[in-house]
């Protein structure tokens, strides 16, 4: 961290902050760094993503995309791509995660934060990323046999178990296939949203984590909003964001909307099951852990809908309900 505290100095000098005050803020669960950069009345955000593990790039490229369609991702104000520093515009302090519950009024904030997906998804992306495809989803899905099983929940899954849970997966995939692709900005829920009520229609919704956006189902980033693993959401704000999601896109068939959301949960979550026992295990980040109950909850709500039925017989051999939580 010495290094980079001097590389940090020297770019910051170079983008004319010479000597700025520098405090952390949060992080999340990738290398990357944020800090708040106050020099006199002027204030940024500095992230630093270490080259070794982190690429700026595609974070530069997507937020352009975002800010030139008039959405509210924060201007670069300062970049050292090769180190892996950006200065960004600082847009405040009024996350989701922040607001809500305690004096936020969420139907209010996730309804903006819906009217930036119905917005996002009217048009066909023109920008190039990686494509969400199968292959992508079942490496995903696959973390839960390779991490959450062995550290979690003390099993394994042999030669066969891992070919029947592929198949069940390759069985149900086309049905998230059956809505249109989009952007997928793909960290879209709660921690990295912004409410920014000095702007107006969808600048009102601070964006500020889409550096590993995707072309994907549409329903992807519904899904995120909408079940989060840190926080549950009013399940009446879930059915009213759903049904105005839906009224804003009715070209939409309502039932295949519902199959490819309910397969996109039980990927997510399924992933997430996984991706939580690696930041244990190989990483170090219990606090992952505390996570997992509601993860299982909402993996379980996804399996109930039919078009679940293989995956859902799969998890009732494989993992049964005692094997499904935190560890104890």
């Amino acid at each position: 961290m010495t290094d980079r505290n001097a590389l940090i100095d020297r770019f910051l000098a170079a983008s004319d902050w010479p000597g700025a005050a520098r405090a952390p803020l949060a992080g999340d669960a990738s290398f990357r760094r944020y800090e708040r950069i106050t020099a006199g009345r002027r204030i940024a955000v500095l992230m630093d993503a270490p080259p070794d593990h982190e690429n700026v790039r595609p974070f530069m490229a997507i937020g352009r995309y975002l800010r030139d369609r008039g959405y509210s991702a924060p201007k670069i104000l300062a970049a050292d791509e090769v180190n892996g520093f950006l200065l960004l515009e600082d847009l405040g302090d009024g996350l989701y995660e922040t607001l809500l519950p305690d004096h936020g009024d969420e139907m209010t904030l996730y309804s903006g934060a819906i009217d930036v997906l119905i917005d996002l998804h009217a048009t066909a992306p023109a920008i190039s990323a990686p494509l969400y495809d199968d292959d992508k989803m079942l490496e995903e899905v696959g973390r839960l046999l390779d991490w959450y099983l062995p550290t979690v929940a003390g099993a394994t899954a042999d030669e066969s178990s891992r070919a029947a849970f592929v198949d069940a997966w390759r069985q149900v995939l086309p049905l998230a296939r059956a809505v249109p692709d989009t952007l997928v900005l793909m960290d879209y829920h709660a921690p990295n949203l912004l409410w920014l009520p000095d702007r107006a229609g969808i600048r009102r919704v601070g964006l500020l984590d889409f550096q590993d956006a995707t072309i994907g189902p549409l329903t992807y980033d519904v899904v995120s909003l909408l079940e989060h693993p840190r926080r549950d959401v009013d399940p009446a704000t879930v059915t009213a964001m759903k049904t105005r999601y839906l009224a804003g896109r009715p070209e939409l068939d309502p039932a295949a909307f519902n199959a490819a959301y309910a397969v996109i949960g039980a990927q997510r979550n399924t992933r997430l099951t996984g991706t939580f026992a690696r930041l244990w295990k190989r990483d170090g980040k219990a606090r992952y852990l505390d996570h997992l109950p509601r993860v299982w909850r909402l993996l379980e709500a996804s399996l109930t809908h039919p078009a679940l039925a293989p995956v859902k017989q799969w998890f009732d051999q494989a993992v049964p309900a005692v094997k499904r939580g935190r560890p104890t």
